[in-house]
């Protein structure tokens, strides 16, 4: 009796992929990396920073934000989405959080941020 070999299972995946069309893979991509319709409208949009302005967490119209920590500027970058006073976070790194928005204080990951001025 013959057995398989595991050397071919990637073979198949990669055949499996060139099924898809590529407007049909173009057009997933896109979605995967389009924000949420949510984000760019609202209220929450902007910078926001700690008390001793040691973090200062942007985040932007377009659904990604951009974490600058003491003098590292962009210390951290990814996408987020808000639903309603919630807000999750994926860093470009793989990393995920999610913070509340309550009476105009972002609390995320037990820091405590405030909309500059």
């Amino acid at each position: 009796m013959r057995r398989s070999s595991l050397l071919a299972l990637p073979l198949v995946s990669i055949a499996a992929a060139s099924l898809v069309a590529p407007e049909a893979q173009a057009e997933m991509t896109t979605r995967q990396n389009a924000p949420a319709a949510s984000t760019q409208t609202h209220p929450y949009v902007g910078m926001w920073v700690t008390e001793d302005r040691h973090v200062r967490h942007e985040l932007l119209p377009n659904g990604r934000y951009d974490e600058a920590r003491g003098t590292r500027e962009s210390a951290y970058q990814g996408r987020y989405e808000v639903r309603g006073d919630h807000i999750d976070y994926w860093d470009d790194t793989g990393f995920t959080a999610d913070g509340e928005f309550r009476d105009g204080v972002l609390y995320h990951s037990g820091m405590v941020f405030h909309r500059q001025e």
